[in-house]
């Protein structure tokens, strides 16, 4: 679990300094009432439950996430830089002040998964991407990949950022170089592939029929598997040793493709391509750890007596999850499939998410009950106000219990109706949240 217990343990300080604020103020209290209806705190053991009525009004959640002071956004420290490192990042200079921002100190392994990670990785690639116009190089060797992985961190840091991306985002010097792919050179690749086409097709995606289609994912694949080619000999392709090899140097030369890419768009526009094509592939997977379930098994299997203990012990068990990260609103639906199909193979066959009244919201940090949109967001700097980011399907969607045929929710199933952009409403609550977790302020927007 991201965090460690010093981290969970500050979390729920937070949430009970969150509604200890809010039942102190009246009008507070009203407001939240009117939007989100009645809140029931219930601490047990080592677990905090937030439960929110499903009756109320659904009005989407804008938490603002903010150091305190706002110094490293304002006032940016020296970064101590090797010298070494011969990419140009002021070519990327906007795209690394988003970064910082998406990947912010306090909160950078909550966002990992769906925002933090995902703009890191890409801003790197499109890096090296636009630094081949002029080396015509789309990777770095191991030395230079190291001092440059380094300096961009730093410089990441200077920022606001937080000071362990690469342990975070499990980021290495090797993933700047080409790895096992035998093509480097922009002249060769564009003499192997046809860049034209792959041009053609991924220069610009639609984000939602993307996932499903994969024409852009496709042509990437296609454009990888011709540059291996390029280390083998063809009579020996049969071999399993060789086959073994081939998935692993496709994989490489993928990065390869999407520096590529990124060298012929511009940042902008290969961020769309390239953070399009990163969300489709979070978006099929749930990023959660689930603990044994047990206890749930015991509480709730067949021949269960008791709803209040079954209700309290799958309470306990997602406030678990509710500390691990965010997630968006079809991770959420793969994790409440994949803990579903968990509890029935061990003989839970009750449908315990509608006779406990679990939503999809619960299987996401719960500062505020915020899933994220399926599509890429960023975090946004107000420096009045803080760090935000807009929070989508705050209206108790109720987790669907799966069929045990049912192997993951999928964002191309036309019965799923969630909205792949966020819902529009007026009403809106910001959350102020300081660094050490002593200072949270609530300010409801208009």
């Amino acid at each position: 679990m991201r965090g460690g217990v010093s981290e969970s343990f500050r979390l729920d300080l937070l949430l009970v300094a969150f509604i200890l604020f809010l039942c102190l103020q009246e009008s507070s209290c009203s407001s939240l009432n009117n939007l989100k209806g009645s809140l029931i705190m219930d601490i047990k053991e080592d677990s905090l439950l937030l439960e929110t009525s499903p009756t109320a009004a659904p009005q989407p959640l804008l938490p603002l996430l903010a150091p305190s002071p706002l110094a490293p956004f304002t006032n940016s420290t020296s970064p101590k830089l090797s010298g070494l490192c011969t990419l140009n990042f002021a070519a990327v200079k906007s795209m690394m002040a988003v970064t910082s921002i998406d990947c912010v100190a306090p909160f950078a392994e909550y966002l990992a998964n769906v925002m933090c990670c995902p703009q890191l990785e890409t801003t790197l690639v499109i890096l090296i991407g636009q630094s081949s116009k002029h080396s015509n190089m789309l990777a770095l060797n191991g030395s230079l990949a190291k001092h440059c992985l380094s300096d961009f961190q730093q410089l990441l840091v200077s920022q606001g950022a937080n000071d362990t991306l690469q342990q975070i985002c499990s980021l290495h010097p090797e993933n700047l170089t080409e790895g096992s792919c035998p093509v480097k050179d922009v002249h060769e690749f564009e003499s192997t592939v046809d860049s034209s086409s792959l041009l053609d097709t991924c220069g610009k995606i639609d984000l939602v029929n993307e996932c499903c289609e994969e024409t852009c994912g496709n042509a990437i694949t296609e454009a990888a598997k011709k540059l291996a080619l390029k280390a083998y000999d063809i009579s020996r392709m049969d071999d399993p040793h060789v086959l073994s090899d081939h998935t692993t140097r496709v994989n490489d030369c993928k990065r390869i493709v999407h520096r590529w890419l990124a060298s012929k768009l511009e940042p902008a526009g290969a961020k769309h391509v390239l953070r399009g094509l990163s969300n489709c592939k979070n978006n099929k997977v749930c990023p959660l750890v689930f603990p044994n379930v047990k206890n749930i098994t015991k509480a709730c299997g067949d021949g269960m007596n008791n709803q209040t203990r079954c209700c309290n012990t799958v309470e306990r068990y997602v406030s678990h999850l509710q500390r691990q990260s965010f997630v968006t609103n079809l991770q959420a639906l793969d994790c409440a499939a994949s803990l579903g199909l968990k509890l029935q193979k061990d003989n839970v066959s009750k449908n315990v998410y509608n006779l406990c009244h679990i939503s999809l919201k619960d299987f996401s940090v719960q500062v505020s009950g915020c899933l994220l949109s399926s599509l890429p967001s960023d975090a946004i700097l107000d420096k009045t106000l803080g760090i935000g980011f807009v929070c989508d399907l705050n209206d108790n969607i109720p987790a669907p219990w799966p069929s045990m045929s049912q192997l993951q929710a999928s964002s191309c199933k036309k019965s799923v109706r969630i909205p792949a952009l966020p819902a529009v409403a007026s009403g809106q609550i910001r959350l102020i949240i300081d660094t050490d977790f002593s200072l949270i302020r609530q300010v409801l927007k208009d």
